[in-house]
């Protein structure tokens, strides 16, 4: 099977992180939520991997090819068309079984079903109390018969999260060519939702698989909500701190030097950082940061950044200075 993960977006609810590194890339709970996503794909049979880069996509291509060993084409989206169209750049590699992935959502489901390749296609939803605010997906008889993008009538329950499964690559290949020579557009750009409304217009068979996790990781305020949920839920470490307490549950790196100060609860602090002299809580701090002196909760620093002073909120992009 080959796994298809669109990183291309430019992630602008997350700036000033996103001007100097991918979506994708912005950490959460101790990593990058791309290292998040990779992680929950290891029971599958990965045969190529398919990354689509665009904003900084040489940043994408270091870390996947520094941290994972499958065979990997990367390909640029070099102009924002939408989500279908990033896909139809991989025509010439996206052959056979194929699962998209959107890179933005974390997701816990049971994956190695699809080891046995199933042939009808899978589409990942969860049940939601607004669906007005997402895709969402309209079952009969057991099978998807329509997909309806932020529908402002109630239709159904089952947003689509950022997965999808299609047992025939090229099959979705088609469905997109589609709606580029018939410029079916959604909001101004080709959406993956109309080509598998085509797909499924031809006979295709979708069915639901319901989730019961699906993390956002879209905002800032999201992001906080997905390191809180990753720290509860198996992430947390320890780390070591120097004459300071810990209120668990928290994710702090070997390598972070952390001396008199309060941690926690929900606190991510990365590799090399040094905090002296602090209180954090609900917070992320990202590689290479500094601390010193400040008091901080629901803030997010980013990398080699230096902080000093006491602020309720602070969101600092990377190797920025802060004192007050």
């Amino acid at each position: 099977m080959k796994v298809e993960i669109l990183t291309a977006g430019r992630g602008t609810r997350l700036r000033p992180h996103t001007y100097s590194k991918p979506k994708p890339l912005v950490h959460v709970a101790g990593k990058p939520m791309l290292a998040h996503i990779m992680d929950r794909l290891t029971p599958l049979q990965i045969d190529e991997l398919i990354v689509v880069t665009g904003h900084l996509g040489e940043h994408i291509e270091e870390f996947v090819s520094k941290t994972y060993d499958f065979p990997t084409h990367f390909i640029e989206q070099a102009d924002p068309h939408g989500q279908a169209h990033a896909i139809y750049l991989t025509r010439e590699v996206a052959t056979g079984p194929l699962f998209v992935v959107f890179g933005d959502g974390i997701i816990d489901a049971d994956f190695a079903k699809l080891n046995q390749q199933p042939d009808e296609g899978v589409i990942y939803v969860q049940e939601v109390e607004d669906p007005s605010r997402f895709g969402v997906a309209v079952e009969k008889d057991g099978k998807i018969i329509r997909l309806v993008e932020k529908p402002t009538t109630p239709v159904s329950n089952l947003a689509v999260v950022g997965m999808y499964y299609v047992p025939d690559g090229q099959r979705l290949m088609d469905a997109i060519e589609y709606i580029i020579e018939h410029n079916i557009q959604t909001k101004g750009e080709f959406y993956l939702a109309d080509a598998l409304q085509v797909m499924i217009d031809r006979g295709e068979r979708f069915r639901a698989e319901r989730i019961n996790v699906w993390e956002d990781c879209g905002t800032i305020s999201a992001l906080f909500a997905t390191n809180r949920y990753l720290l509860d839920n198996g992430g947390a470490h320890a780390g070591h701190a120097t004459n300071s307490v810990i209120v668990p549950p928290v994710y702090i790196a070997d390598s972070a030097v952390i001396e008199d100060s309060v941690i926690g609860p929900y606190v991510s602090v990365g590799e090399n950082t040094t905090i002296r002299d602090a209180r954090l809580r609900d917070s992320i701090i990202h590689p290479g940061a500094e601390i010193q002196s400040a008091t901080l909760q629901n803030s997010l620093i980013g990398d080699n950044a230096y902080v000093e002073g006491n602020f309720r909120e602070l969101i600092v992009g990377d190797a920025s200075r802060v004192k007050y």
